[in-house]
């Protein structure tokens, strides 16, 4: 007998514009102790399937208007989880369903610490006293391998990493020993070396504790290291289900071959990556060019004749950090510790590492958003690590920051249009508003975005629409240089296909030089020209991408490209 058979589940949302169908009979069946991945783009209705399972839809605006959800309990009765009463619901929810959300931040109350919203998590079900509950806490930590699980305890989410903060999320779902875990998007916004330990952990305590699991994310290549089964969900409706090892090897369907093919590959580099749009568009290409090692040499060859536009020299950016709240004793961070690089007219120059290792600290410092502790940031010849703030906001024209968060990066308050021309006025480009407008209207056609978005705000449009804005709005200055700091790594596998890929193709037509930040190696390799690779604040390897990805010198750098999905 199955643990979970969903049969034919459909929900819909009320909206302004009428009824949105989210899901459109969606079946399967999840034997215990297995796991079943669900695979598709934001708004598929992944998500939307999960909270219908835990009860969790929102009231008033959704409804199931048809489908089952047969679970077996514990003790080996079955119920339908669509008709039960909330206070029945209450008492399978965290007990023997229990629901790992993407964002740990943001599903940890910040006011708590971590140790009383684990420990609230088991009073629920369990009746301990104060001793034991604190005993049962600790023992989850340490299963889930927090490296100071008294520590843990006793700190506030904030106070621990992405890394950290997950494992939390899943001591707590795994405290009442649940019959079924629902992972949604759990690894997205970590590093891959990170994503590699969670999915082990994932999968270790699954063995240890006969547990089945529902593993919901938008890339196939993370759901190959962990599903048994998986369901490619497209607009609401499953396109293809099977065995992961078949359908990674042969997929049936134009939307998961687009899926598989959209992700860069280390093995080979094209000139644009294929999209899901060129596989569900009958006729379009999707074969895209290989370049060759003479093709790629000639473009090196095209790119190093020419100086330095950029040249950092013996560059460190060390922080005070005080050893407690009374306390006068002070401590050192070396964020960026004695880091020297070039970066020639056109060239792009990757730099990749794990959170923390200084990466975004190493872009700021070299636009000067941070201050450098030493050395020397020498911009066409001129030493801008010496220039007054007067002299220097001039300078900002030229050197553009495209952030890894793009709705926290625009005004919630401005539309498209005023935060991009925002920008042309204060640099005094264009003559009139009227001219601001159409040079706006110009590029958001770029970026293939129509006219339309001019007067959008920022919460009405997608995370890919959003990031395409924000490079509207570094272009609208025409720069020579731009920093992309993990400008694709909150983005679907699917969407971060045509977001490189658009930078590509600007990068050729305008002739500006990036720095492009990732913790991905595999995204960082199919973009640059060179590649820096960063630990501790310091440049560990520095050299041509194939080179450092064929032959890694460091343990460190091996450990990214072993952490790379294998589906990949």
């Amino acid at each position: 007998m199955p643990l979970l058979s969903l049969n034919n589940l459909s929900v819909d949302f009320s909206t302004e514009n009428g009824i949105v169908h989210a899901v459109s009979g969606i079946s399967f069946s999840l034997e215990a102790g297995k796991t079943i991945g669900i695979v598709g783009e934001s708004g598929s209705g992944k998500s939307v399937t999960s909270l219908a399972l835990m009860g969790l839809l929102p009231a008033g605006i959704s409804k199931i208007v048809a489908g089952s959800a047969l679970f077996t309990h514990k003790d080996g009765h079955q119920a339908d989880l669509f008709s039960l009463s909330e206070k029945q619901q209450q008492q399978i929810r965290g007990n023997e369903i229990a629901m790992i959300f993407q964002e740990p931040m943001t599903s940890l109350n910040p006011v708590y610490k971590c140790g009383r919203q684990v420990a609230e998590a088991i009073k629920l079900h369990q009746h301990l006293n104060k001793t034991a509950l604190k005993e049962q806490v600790l023992h989850w930590f340490r299963e889930v391998k927090l490296p100071d699980p008294e520590k843990a305890y006793q700190s506030y989410p904030h106070e621990l990493s992405g890394g950290q903060r997950q494992r939390v999320m899943i001591a707590m779902a795994m405290s009442c020993k649940p019959s079924l875990l629902i992972a949604d998007e759990p690894t997205t916004a970590l590093d891959v070396t990170v994503q590699k330990n969670i999915l082990e952990l994932m999968k270790r305590l699954q063995e240890k504790y006969a547990m089945s699991i529902i593993f919901i994310s938008h890339d196939l290549g993370v759901i190959a290291e962990i599903a048994d089964e998986v369901l490619v969900v497209y607009k609401g409706n499953v396109v293809e289900q099977g065995a992961m090892g078949s359908l990674f090897r042969n997929p049936q369907h134009p939307y998961t071959q687009g899926l598989l093919a959209c992700r860069p590959k280390m093995d080979v580099r094209y000139t644009s990556l294929p999209t899901v749009d060129s596989f569900m568009n009958e006729g379009a290409k999707h074969n895209p060019h290989i370049i060759t090692k003479e093709e790629r040499e000639k473009d090196l060859e095209r790119i190093f004749k020419f100086p330095p536009m950029l040249e950092v020299t013996q560059l460190k950016t060390y922080f005070k950090l005080h050893s407690g709240m009374f306390s006068r004793a002070k401590k050192e961070f070396k964020a960026v510790d004695d880091v020297s690089f070039t970066v020639h007219p056109g060239e792009t120059l990757g730099l990749v590492g794990e959170s923390g290792c200084g990466k975004t600290s190493l872009g700021r410092t070299v636009l000067r958003l941070i201050e450098p502790t030493e050395g020397k940031i020498v911009f066409f010849g001129k030493e801008i690590s010496a220039y007054s703030r007067e002299k220097l906001r001039k300078t900002r024209k030229d050197i553009q920051i495209i952030f890894q968060d793009p709705y926290s990066s625009l005004n919630p308050r401005l539309t498209v249009g005023a935060a991009i021309t925002e920008a042309m006025r204060i640099h005094r480009i264009g003559s009139s508003a009227t001219e601001r407008k159409q040079l706006c209207c110009e590029l958001l056609a770029e970026v293939n975005l129509d006219a339309g978005f001019f007067h959008r705000y920022p919460h009405e449009l997608s995370g890919g629409q959003r990031q395409r804005i924000c490079i509207a709005r570094a272009l609208a200055l025409k720069p020579k240089f731009i920093i992309c700091d993990e400008s694709v790594s909150a983005l679907d596998v699917s969407v971060q296909a045509q977001v490189l890929n658009l930078l590509n193709k600007l990068k050729a037509e305008y002739g500006f030089s990036v720095i492009f930040i990732s913790h991905d190696m595999s995204v960082v390799k199919y973009m640059s020209d060179r590649m820096m690779v960063m630990k501790n604040g310091k440049i560990v390897e520095y050299g041509d991408p194939d080179d450092i990805c064929n032959a890694p010198q460091t343990a460190y750098t091996k450990q990214l490209i072993d952490s790379i999905p294998k589906g990949l």
